[in-house]
């Protein structure tokens, strides 16, 4: 038995909850989509149909659009790998003022709302942008819009990710290499590159995902020529009605989706070794060199994770008093009710299945890979897969709030999860050898243990139900528009009146997230500070 794990676990029916919510909000509502583009592959033509299974493949529109989300995942991993790489190098091989603060900063695009990042990007590239005022090119209908956005959710990923792969190379070996005659650069190559690589597939295999199954951020930066295939699913069932074709593609991109899945789990379990203790020292940058080295990443980390947060603010506040009159208006009182009474009670929910998962999770790996289902499936898929499967309850409260909670328990689940594998089993046992039953163990001793891993999680799953959206256009009703949804309905307005107000409210969403932010970083610093 490994000493360091607990000898007491969780009983068995503990997963019964988060099982059967998974089962009833994901699992049944996903096999409902790919039935339908099943039914409609076969038809009336029994086998002859299942041709029309290849309809997104054949048609010209379709493929592109297929075509289009790889390609636009694909790129935006090998620019996140070509910018983060150099710059997580930096970070892990120098000590400078500021490094820790840049290093929690990396985790603010994880809690920025996508639509809070799309207005950044068009605040600063699109018409009326910063950069455009000052004399750069208007971006709007390009590509490089959406490959931008994508590059502020996803490079910190890329970063955070290099910087702790390595933090883990022996120093060791690369002092036997440079002892053999090898350069810095002959070194890195043979020696850390070897050591980082699993990590950096692990991260390219997250950001791909993330760009594939992505839907804000396309819908609004994409264009119609540059849409994804998520954002042709949504249009199809929202605007054209053709729910048979939109199964056919929501078929294709879960089946692409689980493969890209499998092979981030298949390199996950590489990761799984034993952090090593002769890591390399960080050091002061010297000279003109190294601290240009310095000023560049962070440069980089300015323009692509800072700039358009930046711009929205900017944007904002000169729009003028008339722009930020949309705050008392009675339709944004609304919406921010709505937006802060959905997070809230979906969190609530969402903490209960996570702390659950967490705890019946430790005797089971298959419920510890479960956990990440919610992750493979797009929140668009999750809504289609809902709508299709319960129909009459499409407009409920329950179910609105049951998949905000689906998309944010997870964060929970994995936080809590983590912190129960650090803790030692003597604890509880000292506890339990004093005559404490097991409830009474779990709520004075367990409980207190895993509440900084507990408010992280909810930290994170918070940030992820306020800003919240793809959900909330397929299953809400109009009277439960929320901040999301507001601004999206003013970004398809004509005018300048409506973009401004757009921003503002872009502020506000900005601003609770902000609040998850600071909640992270406290809690990260506390348990920094106890380490």
């Amino acid at each position: 038995m490994n000493p360091s794990r607990p000898r007491t676990t969780a009983p068995a029916w503990l997963a019964l909850l988060p099982l059967a919510f998974l089962l009833v909000v994901l699992v049944a509502p996903a096999l409902r989509l790919l039935a339908e583009g099943w039914t409609a592959g076969t038809g009336e033509g029994g086998a002859h149909g299942l041709a029309a299974l290849w309809t997104p493949w054949l048609d010209p529109y379709l493929r592109w659009r297929i075509v289009w989300s790889f390609l636009q995942a694909a790129i935006t991993c090998v620019a996140a790998l070509l910018l983060g790489l150099p710059v997580a190098w930096v970070l892990a091989r120098f000590e400078f003022p500021g490094r820790s603060l840049v290093l929690h900063a990396l985790m603010l695009p994880f809690v920025v709302p996508t639509l809070v990042a799309a207005l950044g990007v068009l605040a600063l590239l699109g018409p009326r942008g910063v950069l455009v005022g000052l004399g750069g090119p208007d971006l709007q209908g390009t590509p490089w819009l959406l490959l931008y956005g994508n590059l502020f959710f996803n490079l910190c990923v890329v970063v955070r990710a290099a910087t702790d792969a390595l933090g883990q190379v022996s120093a060791a070996r690369v002092a036997a290499a440079r002892s053999l005659g090898a350069t810095p650069w002959r070194a890195f190559w043979r020696v850390e590159w070897p050591a980082i690589a699993p990590w950096l597939m692990s991260a390219m295999c997250l950001v791909f995902l993330y760009c594939f199954a992505g839907f804000g951020l396309a819908l609004v930066l994409g264009g119609q020529q540059y849409a994804t295939a998520e954002v042709e699913i949504y249009t199809l069932v929202a605007h054209e009605l053709q729910l048979a074709q939109a199964g056919v593609l929501a078929t294709w991109m879960v089946a692409l989706t689980v493969l890209v899945a499998l092979a981030y789990a298949l390199i996950e379990r590489r990761l799984a070794t034993p952090a090593r203790a002769d890591h390399l020292a960080r050091r002061a940058p010297r000279g003109t060199g190294q601290w240009g080295a310095v000023a560049a990443a962070l440069l980089v980390l300015a323009l692509f994770c800072a700039a358009p947060l930046v711009a929205i603010a900017w944007r904002a506040l000169i729009s003028g008093a008339s722009a930020w009159v949309v705050l008392v208006e009675d339709d944004t009182l609304a919406a921010l009710w709505n937006t802060l009474r959905f997070s809230t009670l979906a969190l609530a929910l969402a903490t209960v299945l996570g702390l659950l998962h967490a705890l019946a999770a430790r005797r089971s790996v298959l419920l510890r890979t479960l956990v990440f289902l919610p992750f493979v499936v797009s929140p668009v898929m999750v809504a289609f897969g809902l709508l299709l499967l319960y129909p009459q309850w499409s407009g409920s409260f329950g179910l609105l709030v049951a998949a905000y909670a689906l998309l944010a328990y997870p964060f929970i689940a994995k936080s809590v999860a983590s912190r129960l594998d650090s803790l030692p089993a003597s604890y509880a046992d000292a506890a339990r050898s004093l005559g404490a039953s097991p409830a009474r163990t779990f709520l004075r001793v367990t409980l207190p243990l895993l509440a900084p891993a507990l408010r992280r999680g909810m930290a994170f799953a918070a940030a992820t139900a306020v800003g919240e959206f793809a959900v909330t256009l397929f299953l809400s009703r109009p009277e439960w528009a929320t901040l999301t949804t507001l601004i999206y309905q003013h970004l398809g307005r004509p005018g300048a009146a409506n973009m401004d107000a757009a921003l503002v409210l872009a502020c506000v969403l900005m601003a609770l997230a902000l609040l998850a932010f600071v909640a992270i970083e406290w809690q990260g610093s506390e348990e920094e500070t106890h380490a």
